[in-house]
């Protein structure tokens, strides 16, 4: 599987486990795909359900993905926006960033933030207490080349080509609104922030959130994949423990960089709770059996099945 990228970036995005995510999904063909933490969106891209519903509390994600749904932004818009504001900021570095960033800050352009988010400090997606994207400059003047605009013009097609073919809905609401909509027939994709982590005025989360979260996935009769982390060599994630009495945790190691040293590459357990068992058939090579030394990519740890499966 080839994961598309979306055009838009967020700090937490599940690229790399996107496929993962897919591989364990159980979608009705007659169901909607429900994601109240869109994010990216990057894992629902992917999927491509028939029908979905992508939330998220953040107004400008959901404000840019339907400016893209309702044709106000295109591949070629977007290339001739960001060649000529590349053009511009090459030129005048820092000072016209800040200019645009102003500028978002005061008209709320979707095409402005699609700049800001690739040309800002590592790709982060933050806004302070009064609404406004205050992440600093990335340093880079030169970001936006050719080859680098063609890149995100065909992001941005991608998308357009998928909201034309099927039946997605953006929406900027709380989770605790759309997650009671699910049917029996739906399914549920949460990715929701960390505690501690990405914190800011649009993903603030905290211990009351996670567990009105945790009643709402508990008794919603759809099935559902909650994305979370597991733990690090450092420490575990509490928040995970009371899953592990009714529901299916799957955990799989990825790495993680800090810095440009390769000592400072770190693993991390990320970790899915379904409410379902899965049940997918595992193949080993047979070169591979001999390997033993080796850590399996994915583990298995089923610590109860729901009485409803």
């Amino acid at each position: 599987m080839t994961v598309k990228v979306p055009p838009l970036k967020c700090q937490g995005i599940k690229t790399r486990l996107a496929e993962w995510i897919k591989d364990h999904s159980a979608l009705d063909d007659n169901g909607t795909w429900f994601e109240p933490f869109m994010g990216s969106g990057v894992v629902g891209f992917n999927v491509r359900p028939r029908r979905a519903v992508f939330a998220d509390i953040n107004p400008h994600i959901v404000n840019f993905y339907n400016a893209i749904k309702d044709g106000k932004i295109t591949a070629g818009i977007v290339k001739e926006f960001l060649e000529h504001e590349g053009e511009i900021l090459q030129t005048q570095g820092e000072s016209y960033y800040y200019e645009v960033r102003e500028r978002f800050n005061k008209d709320n352009n979707s095409l402005d933030l699609l700049f800001l988010n690739r040309a800002c400090f590592n790709g982060v997606m933050r806004f302070n207490k009064k609404g406004f994207f205050n992440v600093p400059f990335g340093h880079k003047p030169q970001r936006f080349a050719k080859a680098y605009v063609t890149k995100i013009a065909n992001q941005i097609k991608y998308v357009v080509q998928a909201t034309s073919q099927y039946d997605w809905t953006f929406v900027c609401v709380d989770f605790r609104t759309i997650i009671p909509t699910a049917a029996q027939s739906d399914f549920i994709y949460c990715d929701p922030p960390y505690i501690g982590r990405h914190v800011d005025y649009f993903n603030s989360w905290g211990e009351q959130d996670e567990q009105e979260l945790y009643e709402l996935l508990s008794t919603t009769p759809a099935k559902f994949i909650l994305s979370t982390w597991h733990s690090n060599r450092y420490r575990s994630n509490p928040a995970i423990e009371k899953y592990a009495y009714c529901f299916t945790i799957l955990t799989r190691e990825h790495f993680y960089h800090v810095g440009a040293s390769e000592s400072n590459r770190n693993p991390m357990l990320e970790a899915i709770v379904l409410n379902y068992n899965p049940l997918l058939p595992v193949e080993i090579e047979a070169e591979k059996q001999l390997a033993l030394f080796e850590k399996p990519k994915e583990q298995y740890v089923v610590y109860s099945s729901p009485s409803t499966n």
